[in-house]
C-alpha cells in the first residue's frame, strides 16, 4: 500500500549536528491496550527497529484499562529520564483531559508516528447484513439494539462508531472491551453483532471468512492483501469522510534533550525508510505514515479535534475541548 502523505516523511527536522543519546539500560514502552490489538502490533515492528540502532532493549508493557488512560498516566509519571515511553493513536492521547481521565494535551508529547489506520465496520458473517445499509437500516428499525463492540470509549472503534451514528441517524448499543482484539473477537465469537476497530485488528479474521467486512470507516475503499477491496462507507453515506487516525510512539516532553533529538534522527534515517514497517502496513491494510516532530503535531491534529469534539457534543466528555486547546474543527 501507498505510503500516507510521503512529504510528510521528508518534512522531518533535519539530522545534522545532533547529540546522539545511547541508553544504558533497557526502556520500558507502555502499550496501554491489551496484546494483539493495533497498538501492540505497530509498537513491536517499530520497537523492533529501534533496538538495532540504540543497542538495547525496549520491554513492550501491555497495560490496559481505562480506555488507555491507565498506561497513558503511567508513562506520564515515570521519571523523565527518556527511559518510558507509551504508544497508541494520537486522537486518544489528544482527548483524555476532554474526558477528565488524564490532565495532558497533545502537545506535552513527543510524537513519532508510525502508521495510520482505517477502521472497518464488520459483522459477524452468520448475521443477515450483507451489506453497510443493510445493518444501518437494522439499526434505525431497532434503536439502541443492535450490539457493537469497541475497544472502549476514547478508542478509533468508538469513535469511528460516533462517526457513523451522527452521519446516518442511528443508535446502537455500546459493547466496551479492553483492547481492539478483544473487541473483534467478541464479534467473531457471536457475542456482538458488528465492530468498527481497525482493519490492522480485524484483517486476519475478514481473510479467513470470521468477519465479514461491510465497509471502510472513510470515504475511500482499503484494498487488503489476500482479500481484495473493502468498499468506502461514503458509497452507502455520501459525504462521509473522517480524519487519518496516527499511531505511534509518544514520550512526554521534559526527557533530556538527546534522547528526543535521537530519536528525531532514526524516525529520519530508518523508520521513515523501514522495510519492516513498510511489509507490516500492506500486510496488515495499514498506511506507511512514518512522521515525527511539528510535522507530526500538525498530522495528528485533525483527529485529535474530530474525535474530542465528536466525545463532548455527544455527551461523554466532561470537558469542553475548547477550553483545553482544541477549537471546533
Amino acid at each position: 500500500m501507498k505510503a500516507l502523505l510521503p512529504a510528510l516523511a521528508l518534512a522531518l527536522l533535519p539530522t545534522a549536528a545532533r547529540a546522539d543519546w545511547k541508553p544504558t539500560h533497557p526502556i520500558n514502552l507502555i502499550v496501554p491496550w491489551a496484546a494483539g490489538g493495533s497498538t501492540d502490533q505497530v509498537t513491536r515492528v517499530v520497537a523492533a527497529e529501534l533496538e538495532k540502532s540504540l543497542g538495547q532493549t525496549i520491554v513492550i508493557v501491555n497495560q490496559p484499562g481505562g480506555s488507555g488512560a491507565i498506561g497513558t498516566q503511567s508513562a506520564l509519571d515515570a521519571p523523565k529520564d527518556g527511559y518510558t515511553w507509551t504508544a497508541g493513536a494520537a486522537q486518544d492521547l489528544g482527548a483524555y483531559e476532554t474526558m477528565g481521565q488524564v490532565k495532558t494535551r497533545i502537545t506535552d508529547w513527543n510524537l513519532f508516528l508510525s502508521v495510520a489506520n482505517v477502521g472497518v465496520l464488520s459483522v459477524n458473517p452468520d448475521s443477515p447484513y450483507k451489506t453497510a445499509k443493510d445493518l444501518i437500516d437494522a439499526m434505525k428499525a431497532k434503536p439502541g439494539k443492535i450490539s457493537v463492540a469497541t475497544a472502549g470509549v476514547t478508542s478509533s472503534g468508538h469513535t469511528a462508531m460516533e462517526l457513523i451514528a451522527k452521519a446516518a441517524g442511528v443508535e446502537y448499543r455500546h459493547v466496551s472491551y479492553d483492547g481492539g482484539n478483544p473487541a473483534v473477537v467478541a464479534t467473531v465469537a457471536g457475542e456482538t453483532e458488528a465492530t468498527t476497530q481497525l482493519g490492522v485488528e480485524e484483517v486476519d479474521m475478514i481473510r479467513g471468512k470470521r468477519l465479514r467486512a461491510l465497509a471502510t470507516i472513510s470515504d475511500k475503499p482499503l484494498a487488503v492483501d489476500g482479500y481484495g477491496t473493502i468498499p468506502a462507507l461514503s458509497d452507502t453515506l455520501p459525504g462521509f469522510k473522517a480524519p487519518a487516525n496516527y499511531f505511534g510512539i509518544f514520550i512526554p516532553k521534559g526527557v533530556p534533550d538527546e534522547v528526543i533529538e535521537t530519536l528525531d534522527k532514526l524516525w529520519t534515517e530508518k523508520i521513515s525508510d523501514s522495510e519492516a514497517l513498510k511489509k507490516y502496513a500492506e500486510s496488515r491494510a495499514a498506511l506507511f505514515a512514518p512522521v515525527a516532530g511539528g510535522a507530526a503535531q500538525k498530522a495528528a491534529f485533525p483527529a485529535v479535534q474530530a474525535n474530542a469534539w465528536l466525545l463532548f457534543n455527544g455527551g461523554k466528555a466532561k470537558v469542553s475541548p475548547e477550553t483545553v486547546g482544541i477549537p471546533a474543527p
